[in-house]
């Protein structure tokens, strides 16, 4: 009997110490490896292997690897295999010139001793400290921003399990070397690789294929981020379309516009019907729906980028619940393909106007008026007590000739993250200054009217007008993407994502958050149904109160 108790202890101690691993933890190890080899290790970052076909045959072999000594064996032989890695002095050497964002960096996974041996985890953080410095193969830099390059595309259908996880393990390390606010993302992004293993593995055509991407493009919760598909838009939202224009408000649609059909066919809704269910969904519910698949910073970003969606089928009819005079009501209304749809000529919007008859006040499109318009719109505007800058829109590259004629000096008015090219994953800091020392500065009152389209380089706009001494920010919370992107192809279809960290100048994130405006108001069924425009509305109340 004791021997037999021996033999048991002595089987179960042998297997522990071989610590059987799952294919997921086999796979999600060899992507961490695969892609810190490829921007750390110095002779694959300088492109002296296909690297694609290293990754192919490892995910072969690893169909022969049981346990963590095996795994660690084709590792350490691996590594080994790509040729020496000489000491780097200028690895260990400060850069006392930079102040580094750390929050975003994390390498711990190396020392994973439930997969990694210690013999493997020198060989790694070896690498990391004597890494690839200076040019790398898969990396172009313009300024203070890289790109991708030297990436091979194996084209946007399912063909083998072996492609499907390359083009997994290639997105998956991009966001993990090069996105700003990885730290940010809802789910740990190491996290998002355990659940996306098996979810790739099951992928066995080409529509799961792309909803399977754009899964994973979601992850990063980035409004910056999308993925182009148009057998997902086809398949998953539809080709054909309810001919009519609404707004979103508190949750539910409203009609705006009924859109003329080639068949001259009436449909039965009418400006001011509130939609609240489609198909038996509420929105709050299509939302979530579709949000799955569409990346955003929030959940207003979400709702500014699925909302156009709503009213799309492959069905020749759409079920809806409505409100209209009171009354509850339930209609189908039929669907039109796109080109049967006619669409009147948007009307000619005014660059820049007076609001009032005594022209005090005037206000500025700023999604419409362009550098060569300043001039002129500064001439006419600039006895006025009021400027409203609508910034409801995105602008064009007019941030900087504004910031000199509008505000009284130069001031930090963000501070930017940028990629630090010589040990990937890490970022430095660096305030932006913007305007200069003017004594002719704009004196009125500079009102700046924002809400969820207020993006990017619409959100630095506004941190722009934030620095006028007479500054006031009306609306709702902007979209909270700001930096400058990164775009590339991930199964030849396109994306991308923020590639440049922007904060205010004191540190304060604004991604995922948005510019907060100093006065918080949002438009309402009942305005819209009056045809108001609410945010305009309490500028000019403000500008005539004060409050």
């Amino acid at each position: 009997m004791r021997k037999i108790s021996l033999f048991i202890l002595l089987f179960f101690s042998l297997h522990f110490s071989a610590q059987v691993l799952s294919e997921i933890q086999k796979l999600e190890s060899l992507c961490k490896v695969w892609g810190f080899l490829k921007y750390y290790h110095p002779h694959a970052a300088k492109g002296d292997f296909d690297w694609d076909k290293q990754l192919v045959e490892k995910i072969d072999e690893l169909d022969n690897i049981r346990d963590k000594n095996q795994l660690n064996e084709l590792y350490f032989n691996w590594i080994s295999s790509l040729g020496k890695v000489d000491e780097c002095k200028k690895c260990s050497k400060e850069n006392k010139g930079k102040t580094y964002f750390s929050r975003n960096f994390d390498l711990s996974w190396i020392n994973n001793r439930h997969i990694f041996t210690e013999k493997v985890s020198s060989q790694l953080v070896f690498i990391q400290n004597n890494r690839n410095l200076g040019s790398n193969h898969y990396l172009g830099t313009g300024g203070k921003k890289v790109y991708f390059r030297n990436e091979n595309s194996y084209g946007s259908k399912f063909t083998s399990k072996n492609t499907v996880l390359l083009e997994l393990f290639r997105y998956w390390n991009f966001v993990e070397y090069f996105f700003p606010y990885k730290y940010q993302t809802d789910q740990n992004w190491n996290d998002v690789l355990t659940e996306m293993v098996p979810k790739f593995l099951k992928v066995d055509n080409d529509e799961n294929y792309h909803l399977a991407l754009a899964e994973l493009v979601t992850k990063t919760d980035d409004s910056h981020a999308f993925l182009y598909s148009p057998l997902i838009n086809a398949n998953l939202y539809g080709r054909r379309k309810v001919p009519v224009e609404y707004a979103y408000a508190e949750g539910k649609l409203v009609v705006t516009k009924i859109l003329e059909n080639k068949f001259s066919e009436e449909i039965p809704l009418k400006t001011g019907d509130v939609i609240y269910d489609i198909n038996g969904r509420t929105i709050p519910q299509m939302v979530n729906s579709f949000g799955k698949f569409v990346p955003a910073s929030n959940s207003w970003g979400k709702i500014a980028k699925v909302k156009s969606l709503f009213l799309f089928s492959n069905h020749d009819s759409i079920t809806l619940k409505i409100e209209r005079g009171g009354q509850n009501l339930a209609v189908t209304a039929k669907t039109y393909l796109l080109k049967d749809i006619t669409r009147e000529k948007p009307a000619v919007q005014q660059k820049w106007q007076f609001l009032d008859p005594d022209k005090k006040t005037g206000y500025v499109n700023m999604g419409i008026i362009e550098k060569g318009d300043l001039d002129d719109m500064y001439r006419d505007l600039k006895s006025a007590a009021s400027i409203i800058f609508d910034l409801r829109n995105y602008p064009k590259q007019t941030i900087f000739p504004l910031s000199r004629m509008l505000l009284p000096e130069k001031s930090i008015y963000y501070q930017f993250n940028f990629p630090e090219t010589d040990y990937l994953s890490k970022f430095y800091s660096a305030k932006n200054s913007i305007g200069r020392k003017n004594p002719d500065y704009y004196k009125g009152n500079v009102v700046v009217l924002v809400d969820e389209n207020t993006q990017s380089q619409a959100e630095t706009t506004t941190m722009m007008f934030k620095q006028h001494p007479k500054a006031k920010v009306i609306g709702s919370n902007t979209s909270g993407a700001n930096g400058d992107i990164i775009r590339f192809k991930i199964a030849d279809l396109d994306t991308c994502f923020t590639g440049l960290g922007a904060y205010y100048p004191d540190g304060k994130e604004t991604q995922r958050i948005g510019i907060i405006p100093d006065i918080i108001i949002k438009p309402t069924v009942k305005g819209i149904q009056e045809g108001k425009d609410e945010v305009l509305e309490r500028a000019l109340y403000y500008i005539k109160t004060g409050f």
